[in-house]
């Protein structure tokens, strides 16, 4: 697999979180605004389960790349 291809998904059942790693420019602004979640040096990188739903999906908002999305789950 091509690492600049990889798509991964994070849900804590309310929301879900999709990180495209080709779209990243590494800017920190998800480590900046939500350390709890997003944690580049561990595997896995985003521990939803470290914050509210309303402020990862803050934080995926402030996103410049659009590497991060996310959806609501129903």
């Amino acid at each position: 697999m091509d690492p600049k291809d990889i798509k991964k998904e994070y849900t804590n059942g309310e929301v879900t979180v999709v990180w495209q790693s080709g779209k990243c420019i590494h800017s920190g602004n998800c480590v900046r605004n939500n350390p709890e979640v997003f944690q580049p040096r561990e595997k896995p990188w985003i521990k939803i389960e470290g914050s509210s739903t309303e402020k990862i999906i803050d934080t995926v908002k402030k996103c410049p790349s659009g590497a991060l999305s996310y959806y609501q789950n129903k």
